[in-house]
């Protein structure tokens, strides 16, 4: 995706099971029936503040409102986790990112994470909110790569 960059290189920010597990992180994934459709988690950055971290959605559900149900329920994980904020970056490869991002309150902040990759960086502030739910998309918080959301 970019070239001459090795995304999981030691001067690359740390997004593994690691920092993506509890006691302070989590994975979650989304599922449509059988079938995951999005992924992304959340890490620690400190006692106070937490990274939103590989986001993704399959390309048949881009453009539904699924990444902004994983988005509200990655937020809603970071609450629970006890975070007061939420930051994240995004690439000039991610267009629509950017603009989901801003869209649900992230402001600008300068670059916190040295990812090379990055074009935006953002910062929100966490209120509390509902579980995240579009049509038949439904995500949930998961524990694992290989939990499934409930309700499907």
């Amino acid at each position: 995706m970019y070239d001459g960059l090795e995304l999981d290189g030691d001067y690359m920010p740390r997004a593994g099971p690691r920092e993506l597990s509890p006691p302070h992180g989590a994975f979650i994934v989304g599922w449509s029936e059988v079938q995951p459709i999005c992924c992304g988690g959340v890490k620690r950055l400190d006692r106070r503040t937490c990274e939103i971290k590989k986001m993704y959605v399959v390309p048949s559900r881009r453009g539904q409102g699924v990444a902004r149900a994983l988005l509200l329920a990655l937020e809603g994980k970071a609450r629970e986790l006890g975070y007061d904020v939420a930051r994240l970056d995004t690439g000039p490869k991610q267009r629509s990112a950017r603009g989901l991002y801003e869209s649900e309150g992230y402001g600008e902040i300068a670059d916190f994470n040295g990812n090379p990759v990055a074009s935006f960086w953002g910062e929100k502030p966490l209120r509390y909110g509902t579980f995240a739910s579009f049509g038949s998309a439904k995500v949930s918080h998961a524990s694992s790569r290989n939990s499934r959301a409930a309700g499907r």
